[in-house]
């Protein structure tokens, strides 16, 4: 019976015992969880569980449902939050659905509380995320969430508008937090959510702006795409079209395209079968293709944009494995094309950056099939949609599937990335097909695993082994020859066990280990005589399986070799150090798993055999303790944890005689070297010893007689040794854990007439059939640990004990011995001593709900009878702490060692958090490298499984989150504070980390901590030493990983430690000579800054959320506990959430109004100045003003000498102006209502249909900016409706429209000063200040850092804030400076001009009319004065100033600007410089304005056409960019107008008319202008060359700039290009030449419509008739570009594949040489990447070619001049052989049927005349080129003559020639 029918038969069986046991739970319960952690239930100690979970569960409910009653967000809710997702943890989702539904409305009222502060938001978000993880819990009828509030959540903080003003700080996770929080909530949004974000987010749809990237951002994260098939109509179907046809129209991969792949890739995963892409294959296929950026043709240019916005992998692997079945097959013959066209790209030879993309695609790939394949058959069924029958992965599917994309799969396992990526593909595909991609792999593993020269071949075939292991072992119905190649490679592979190869040990100790885990080693060849109605394949197994003592033996011998050679004398000098290197650590750990992992699964009699042998080795020899001596005792320590009965009998007896003889002399005791024999058997003793506790009780008296005698040797070595064997009997007999991981239930067995043991080959454990073997301490082991702990602990304690109270004095040495026997003590028998007990510490907190702490039974029911060790250690431990603190400060070790013990005292119950975390993690990885994705349901191995359970044990003992905090803890905080400021500089730096640990345990200790630490900073005590101030401020500043006490986000935290912080500047021993101390400040400072975030002032829960907490109270099973509270409770929750919002709000001032105290002392060192003004630039909220002192010192700031305080303080008055601005009243109107919109409808003839239209429509064609309709008056400004976003009305408009009400109704301008408020009267008074301005202005144009200064935002905003805030009031004192600078040409006073200019126009938005004139009357001149003056250094300032003055403004408002800026950008007076600069600053304004400005557009058009012709470059660039936005608008996208702004196709006419004197001549266009301006003589043809460069630079800009390109209309300037292009890559430096090389590289990477093929190939085939060879050739390297880069839409079109062939070989007949040899390479390339294939025709045709006679040479007299132009016949002849070696270049790799005939043929023509015979030369010398890797498998495909021939050619003298 195969494994597979045997599946099949379980499955049922399976799902019935779930029932049977889901059943059986709940009655238990009194519930049906949703989905408890099945691991819980095979724990020894499962039937407390139940009644301990539900009393937790009822806490959590009574408790958190209170705590949201009374108010309390803080710490009640938090609190109680963090528990239930400790408890989700421990039990999973161990609860009902209606507790499920209501955990997860409660937190998302929780999450979506509008003023909730970020740190809170962030733990309820991970909470919520967890709880509605796994979607199939809850259907859309059990939970229904609304979408709006996540959306103004994630609103408000990625698009704050006041974050980059200082006025809100965001820790920089919760982006990521809240998109996956969203797609957790998404399946839940209701059927009307789709219709209601489209309606929100369409108006947003402007291409040109950069609303598009957030609208698709926010389509791609929040459409629904899991609504049920009867409500597509409401879902998907609503926008499918629209985007997806947006989709197809973009050409230049728009930053927001990858929004939409993602949204696509979703929508088909989620909807297979409902949708039919078919039309749209050929072009997605296409797109991934371009994305994966491979290089192509030789003159290829990269694009930027292609690299940053090209498609994430795993999105186009979601899409591709959703397209693959159904009935049409489309998606898998694409996909098999994209394989074959990219196939040699995997070969280990080629390499670049394209390749991880590569890699990544090969191995997602296959996962997400096989997760697909797993949804269809064996996922049990949910609420969500089955995919329909039609659209199911048929086998057939799955075999195309898998052989589509084998062959990249085996190129890439010798990739240079490494195997993982193909050995994780290999893993999955193994899964699909076993028989088609094992035997390949196993093909090239035998020869790797012979050869010795090629360790990196070895190391990839067998990492990928390792993927199929299990598919291999297990055989089944697909490939039942897979068991018979185990042996062979195990035996083979053991030549791996190499010491000289590290990496070659490694992977072989994991290929043996992860083999044998999967079969038991058992020798069943005599079944094959005994049984009957075996199989051929059972017998074979069988014969085989004698082979396996063998195999042991063999490894063993092999392990031996190894350790032999690794010992210490041969592996380093005496000098050096003792310990193991990390190599040599890891090779033992290799070695001691795979050796046990081996014994686990031998038989018996196999074991035995392993186990003599080993014993002989280590007890013959003797060996040094460091290396070897740890390898030899770890496998001893392999054998006697298997089967310990049988081992302990050799192993103890043998050491405890050794070390009794040689101890028996007296002096050995003393000795400080100990001798070598004793050491040696000591440890083996140690790690012989960790075996099952009640193995060890019959050895008990040994044992204790060697540890009285050892543990109190001289030598320190010894008695570390006799106390790791102390702590592994403790530890052995005191600890629960699982007895053996063997592969098989019960141990492995021989085989009987009934069982086999080859059936349990590859074997999966079963869930509910593992009988875990445990080890449960009994009474007996109890019994002798205390007695142990008795008799060696108890005499330790007390020495140390007298030795404190000076009874007496014992050396460092002895002391430190006794720590070591203690703390190994406490480490072995942890497990069954109680915690430390004592009284909780008081008034940290208040709160109105209890915080206690979940106690988690752990299998130990603790013996209060007997005296808790605990509880001694600690008492004998802090006296002998402060004895040697006091007298002996700087005995180290001992001091290491109580620090050790304390923290072990604290924390410790039988596991370490660190060694737990590497456990899970690499429990991961084994289930990765292992795991079968096909089946699920948890099918892993049985050891696996096993280890599972135990880590879960363990998480139940680590979980010690919010522990009470106890006066003992206290105690023990306290004195590692002191160790953690002591003298040395180790000791502090270990006992903080123990701190932090302990800081982050217990519930509110912080707060008590932060006072005692800060006491050393305090700068009026005179005591404190320089290594305690240090101290303290590493306590401060933390570690990475944990608390930061100098930043707790709470008032009153921050209130204490930051004044702290500064006043220690004044601090006796702060010296700011020491770097380290400086350095620490720094690192406080940065660390402050980066982790604040904004601390709320406002604690309320809205009564939404209350309600929920209400129903919650009243749910039952289980009982919430403690209920509902009173109405009175609830009374004083309100007064406590009021009263605490106002102590936030008195704390937050007194923090400022103490951060301003600090600064005002003149004594504080400037350093530490700097320190409190980061510290104050932090207070800034978008809440509450910023109290009037802090605006005043701020303000005066300004001027602070410090450059660096200057730009704080000018960052800081840019966000108080932002608190100060008084709110504009908006009114939202209806855009039909408009007047304006009437009138431009009604002078349409009123069609208002076209809304469903983008683009210039009648109704928002009022918007645009006409010369005619401008306000000049007072009323029109009244009158025009302004609209200030640049995006309103392009798409379609929006329901309502936000709008500034009416001039009256706005606050008032010109306020006087009693008008103002204290801080607007502060800044008043300065800015109206003459000498505070002076003064201000010259610290502005100063340079800061020559030559990298830019334009800076933070004085723009400072500049808007003043005039927004203030109207006009300071401009009379800033005028003539404004004047002043912009005279002065110099670069930093232009900048600073320049930014105040901006910062005006910006901040005039809301002044009245009669003002707005005014000021234009003062800027206009002082415009035109800048822009004559500008300099290279200011151009790009003046560009941001005048881009940023007209962001988001109407340009109705700014008319005059735009008048001014058009007067006349290119007059050549300045000369050519400045012409381009004022285009430069033109472009900034036009751009920001984008498509509302179609009359300034034509207007500068008109004006530049004439002047195309400039004669210098820098002004031809800067026009061919001005061009590139002109056209922008002419977009070509779905469901838009026609623009109205200026279009391509009439301004190309133009050109091209003025161009005709280039396009009508035959002769090259030579660039042979002097570049001078003579007015007169210049012919038609020179200014079209003038006019052509222009024209080259349009082309080139708007290639990386617009969305589509205009191809029909490019395609009538190929001509020209080509005819310019350099074919060879001449040094002379040509600029026309290479911009028309550019220009065509990058035009034959655009992606290209389908109907605009044949446009193209038309165009190509009519320029490959031109006389230009030059012309004939480029084509070529187009043609090679354009077809890959839209390779799958050329194959959709039958025609366009007939016509790129027919040009190709047409052209492999040209004339000239050089076409000839460019055609055939295109060719190659076309045959191999599939796009063309060898078919008999082809063949012939070159045959038939190659074959043309050629004319008898006539005898010619020596010296003649050769005839060179070639004969029509040499052309054809010549055709004909580059015809077949193109076709051999075209398989690299491989030799497919029809080469080896082909390279018959040519070499034939090996002595033709020349050019014939070079081209065969190269061809055959590069065919042994690249088949020479893989000769030996090439050669067999030739038969034996053909070889003959072949070798004499590849070696004969003329290869030489």
């Amino acid at each position: 019976m195969t494994v597979s029918n045997i599946i099949e038969v379980e499955e049922p069986d399976l799902e019935n015992c779930n029932v049977k046991m889901k059943k059986e739970a709940s009655e238990l319960l009194g519930f049906s969880p949703q989905k408890d952690i099945v691991y819980n239930e095979l724990l020894p100690y499962k039937d407390k569980l139940d009644d301990e979970s539900n009393e937790i569960l009822a806490q959590i409910k009574g408790n958190l449902g209170r705590a949201v009653q009374l108010r309390e967000i803080w710490p009640g809710v938090l609190f109680w939050t963090r528990k239930l997702s400790t408890y989700i943890r421990l039990y999973g989702r161990k609860f009902n659905k209606e507790d499920h539904v209501l955990f997860v409305k409660l937190l998302y009222e929780l999450v979506t509380i509008p003023k909730l502060e970020i740190s809170l938001m962030q733990s309820f978000a991970r909470l919520l995320i967890t709880l509605l993880k796994k979607k199939e819990l809850l259907s859309r009828e059990d939970l229904e969430l609304p979408w709006r509030p996540l959306y103004e959540l994630q609103d408000r903080i990625l698009y704050s508008k006041t974050e980059h003003l200082g006025l809100n700080w965001f820790p920089s996770s919760v982006e990521a937090v809240l998109k996956v929080l969203i797609k957790s909530c998404r399946p839940y949004f209701p059927e009307s959510a789709t219709q209601e974000m489209l309606d929100e987010w369409k108006p947003l749809m402007c291409p040109f702006d950069v609303t598009m990237q957030k609208a698709m951002g926010y389509f791609e994260l929040f459409l629904p795409t899991t609504l049920p098939p009867e409500l597509h109509d409401k879902g998907f179907k609503l926008w499918f079209d629209d985007l997806i046809s947006l989709w197809v129209s973009v050409q230049n991969l728009p930053s927001w395209e990858v929004n939409l792949v993602s949204l696509f890739a979703r929508l088909a995963n989620d909807n297979i079968g409902y949708i039919d892409w078919d039309p749209y294959i050929p072009k997605i296929f296409t797109r991934i293709l371009r994305s994966l950026n491979l290089p192509v043709g030789s003159s290829q240019m990269l694009v930027s944009r292609y690299l940053t916005n090209a498609y994430d992998i795993s999105y186009v692997v979601i899409w591709i494995s959703a397209l693959l079945g159904g009935p049409s097959k489309q998606a898998q013959i694409q996909l098999s094309g994209l394989f074959n066209g990219i196939a040699s790209f995997f070969h280990p030879s080629n390499h670049g950056r394209w390749l991880m993309k590569l890699m990544k695609l090969l191995q997602r790939l296959p996962a997400s099939v096989v997760k697909r394949l797993h949804r269809e058959r064996y996922r049990t069924p949910t609420w969500l949609t089955p995919i329909p029958e039609s659209h199911l992965l048929s086998e057939q599917d799955i075999t195309d599937f898998v052989e589509s994309i084998k062959q990249p799969v085996l190129l890439a396992m010798f990739s240079k990335t490494g195997s993982l990526d193909a050995a994780q593909a290999l893993q999955n595909l193994a899964l699909l097909r076993p028989e088609l991609v094992i035997p390949p792999v196993l093909e090239k593993t035998y020869p790797a695993m012979e050869t010795l020269i090629e360790p990196h071949q070895l190391t990839a075939t067998l990492s990928c082994m390792i993927g199929v292991a299990r598919s291999l072992v297990a055989g089944g119905q697909r490939f039942p020859e897979g068991p018979k190649h185990m042996l062979p490679l195990l035996m083979r592979a053991l030549p791996g066990v190499d010491p000289n190869d590290f990496s070659k040990c490694m992977i072989t100790f994991q290929f043996l280990a992860t083999f044998v885990t999967l079969v038991p080693l058992v020798d069943c060849s005599s079944a094959v005589h005994s049984r009957n109605g075996l199989t051929q394949v059972e017998k074979e197994l069988c014969s085989a399986s004698a082979e396996f003592e063998h195999f042991v033996l063999q490894f063993v011998d092999r392990c031996f070799a190894l350790i032999d050679t690794s010992t210490l004398e041969q592996t380093r000098e005496e000098m050096e150090t003792e310990k193991m290197t990390h190599l040599e650590s890891l090779v033992e750990l290799g070695l001691s798993s795979t050796f046990s992992t081996i014994l686990t699964q031998c038989s018996m009699e196999i074991f035995q055999v392993a186990l003599d042998k080993v014993f002989n080795f280590a007890t013959t020899n003797i060996f040094e303790t460091h290396v070897a001596g740890r390898m030899v005792a770890d496998m001893c320590r392999a054998t006697t944890k298997c089967h310990p009965a049988e081992a302990l009998k050799l192993f103890l007896p043998h050491c405890c005689n050794a070390i009794l003889q040689i101890a028996a002399n007296e002096e050995v005791l003393n000795e400080e070297e100990l001798d070598k024999e004793l050491m040696w058997n000591l440890q083996l003793l140690s790690e012989v010893v960790r075996v099952d506790g009640d193995q060890l009780l019959l050895y008990r008296s040994q044992l204790v007689q060697i540890l009285q005698l050892t543990l109190h040797l001289k030598c320190k070595q010894g008695y570390s040794l006799a106390c790791k064997l102390l702590y592994h009997i403790l530890r052995s007999t005191s600890l629960i854990y699982p007895r053996e991981y063997c592969s098989v239930p019960g141990g492995i067995q021989q085989h009987t007439d009934t069982y086999l043991p080859i059936q349990d080959w590859g074997r999966p454990g079963e869930l509910w059939n593992l009988e875990i073997q445990w080890h449960v301490p009994s009474t007996e082991e109890t019994e002798f640990v205390f007695y142990l702990l008795n008799l060696l602990l108890k005499p330790e304690l007390q020495r140390l004990q007298k030795h404190t109270e000076g009874q007496q004095d014992i050396s460092r040495d002895d002391i430190l011995q006794s720590l070591s026997i203690v703390h190994n003590c406490l480490l072995g028998a942890s497990s069954l001593l109680p915690p430390l007990h004592g009284e909780p510490v008081p008034q940290l907190i208040n709160s109105m709900v209890q915080l206690y702490e979940t106690k988690v039974y752990t299998g130990v029911d603790y013996d209060l009878s007997r005296e808790n060790y605990r509880e001694e250690i600690c008492k004998a431990i802090r006296p002998l702490l402060n004895h040697t603190l006091e007298h002996s400060e700087d005995d180290i070790k001992s001091l290491f060692s109580i620090i050790k013990i304390i923290n072990d005292l604290l924390h410790f119950k039988g596991s370490h958090k660190h060694e737990f975390d590497t456990r899970w993690k690499s429990f991961n990885l084994i289930k990765k490298s292992m795991e079968n994705k096909l089946h699920g349901s948890k099918r892993h191995i049985r050891a696996l499984l096993i280890d599972r359970v135990m880590l879960q044990h363990e998480l139940r003992n680590l979980t010690m989150e919010g522990c009470s905090y106890r006066s003992v803890h206290q105690d023990l905080i306290n004195d590692l504070l002191r160790l953690s400021t002591s003298r040395y500089s180790q000791v502090r730096s270990r006992a903080q980390n123990v701190l932090f640990t302990a800081l982050g345990t217990y519930n509110f200790c912080c707060r008590d901590m932060i006072p005692v630490v800060l006491k050393y900073l305090d700068p009026e005590r005179t005591n404190v030493t320089q290594q305690q101030f240090k101290g303290a401020l590493y306590c401060l500043l933390g570690n990475h990983s944990g608390i930061c006490l100098a930043n707790l986000q709470y008032w009153d935290c921050i209130a204490l430690t930051w004044p702290a912080l500064v006043r220690s500047g004044m601090s006796p021993s702060m010296s700011l000579e020491k770097t380290s101390i400086v350095r620490l400040f720094d690192d406080l400072a940065d660390k402050i800054h980066r982790q604040y975030e904004t601390i709320s002032v406002n604690f309320s829960i809205p009564e939404s959320c209350v309600e929920i907490a209400v129903k919650m109270l009243k749910s039952s099973s289980p009982e919430p506990n403690p209920g509902a509270a009173s109405e009175q409770e609830e009374l004083e929750g309100r007064k406590r959430q009021e009263q605490k919002n106002k102590e936030a709000m008195q704390k937050y001032e007194k923090l400022v109004v103490d951060l301003l105290d600090c600064l005002h002392d003149r004594n504080i060192p400037w350093k530490f100045e700097q320190l409190a003004i980061g510290f104050l630039s932090l207070m800034l909220r978008d809440d509450l003003p910023l109290p009037s002192p802090a605006v005043l010192f701020f303000v005066e700031s300004l001027n602070h000498d410090s450059l660096l305080v200057r730009n704080v303080a000018i960052s800081a008055v840019a966000g108080i102006l932002k608190q100060l601005k008084r709110p504009h009243k908006k009114v939202a109107v209806s855009p039909y209502d408009i007047s304006e919109l009437k009138t431009s409808l009604q002078s349409r003839d009123g069609k208002a249909v076209v809304s469903l239209l983008m683009g210039d429509r009648p109704d928002n064609q009022w918007l645009q900016y006409d010369s005619r309709r401008l306000p000049h008056s007072q009323r029109d400004w009244d009158e025009c409706c302004f609209i200030e976003k640049t995006h309103w009305g392009y798409s379609t408009w929006p329901r309502k429209l936000m709008l500034y009400a009416p001039l009256e109704e706005q606050p008032k301008q010109g306020q006087t000063r009693e008008e103002m408020n204290e801080s607007e009267q502060i800044i008043y008074d300065h800015f109206s200040d003459q000498l505070f301005i002076d003064q201000f202005i010259q610290y502005l144009s100063l340079e800061d850092r020559k030559g990298k200064d830019k334009f800076s935002p933070r004085r723009f905003c400072l500049f808007k804030g003043l005039f927004r805030n203030f109207d006009e009031a300071f401009l009379p004192l800033l005028k003539p400076h404004m004047e002043r600078l912009v005279a002065d040409s110099h670069e930093s006073p232009q900048r600073c001009v320049a930014e105040i200019v901006s910062g005006l126009i910006r901040g005039s938005k809301h002044w009245s009319y009669s003002k707005v004139e005014k000021l234009w009357a003062l800027l206009c001149p002082l415009l035109r004065k800048a822009l004559s003056n500008i300099t290279i250094e200011t151009y790009t300032d003046w560009g941001t100033c005048i881009a940023t003055a007209c962001e988001s403004r109407d340009p109705r408002k700014l008319h005059w600007l735009f008048e001014m800026l058009m007067e006349s950008p290119v007059t050549g007076e300045g000369g050519s410089f400045v012409d381009a600069c004022r285009l430069y600053v033109l472009q900034g304004g036009l751009a920001q304005q984008e498509w509302r400005v179609p009359e300034l557009l034509h207007r500068l058009l008109q004006y530049l056409e004439p002047k195309l012709t400039q004669v210098y470059k820098n002004v031809r660039e800067r026009i061919g960019s001005v061009l590139t936005y002109i056209f922008m608008i002419d977009v070509n996208l779905p469901h838009t107008q026609p623009t109205t702004s200026p279009r391509i196709v009439e301004f190309t006419e133009r050109v091209l008319a003025r161009l005709k004197p280039l396009t009508e001549g035959e002769e090259e266009i030579q660039n042979h202008i002097v570049e001078e301006n003579m007015e007169g003589d210049q012919d038609e043809r020179t200014q079209a060359i003038k006019l052509l460069k222009t024209v080259l630079k349009w082309l080139m800009t708007s290639a990386g700039r617009s969305f589509s390109s205009s191809v029909p209309e490019q395609l009538r300037l190929l001509p020209l290009l080509f005819k310019i292009a350099p074919v060879e890559n001449d040094d002379s430096y040509d600029e026309m030449k290479t911009d028309a090389k550019t220009c065509l590289s990058l035009m034959s990477q655009g992606l290209l419509y389908s109907e605009q093929i044949p446009q193209v190939l038309g165009a190509l085939e009519e320029i490959s008739r031109s006389s230009s060879w030059h012309a004939r050739y480029t084509i070529l390297t187009y043609l090679q570009i354009m077809v890959f880069y839209n390779l799958f839409t050329f194959l959709s079109d039958a025609k366009a594949v007939c016509d790129v062939r027919a040009l190709v070989l047409r052209l492999l007949e040209d004339e000239q040489l050089e076409v000839r040899e460019m055609a055939a390479t295109t060719l190659s390339g076309f045959l191999q990447c599939n796009f063309l294939s060898i078919d008999e025709p082809m063949q012939a045709h070159f045959e038939s070619l190659s074959k043309t006679r050629l004319p008898k040479r006539k005898r010619r007299e020596l010296g003649s001049v050769v005839d060179t132009i070639p004969s029509a016949d040499l052309v054809r002849r010549h055709a004909g052989v580059l015809g077949l070696s193109a076709c051999i270049l075209s398989s690299p790799y491989d030799v497919p049927t029809w080469m080896p005939q082909i390279l018959m043929d040519l070499s034939a023509h090996l002595n033709d005349t020349q050019p014939i015979e070079m081209t065969v030369k190269k061809t055959l010398s590069d065919f042994r080129r690249t088949h020479h890797d893989n000769w030996q498998e090439h050669k067999q495909k030739f038969t034996d003559d053909q070889l003959l021939v072949l070798t004499d050619l590849l070696v004969s003298p003329c290869y030489y020639a």
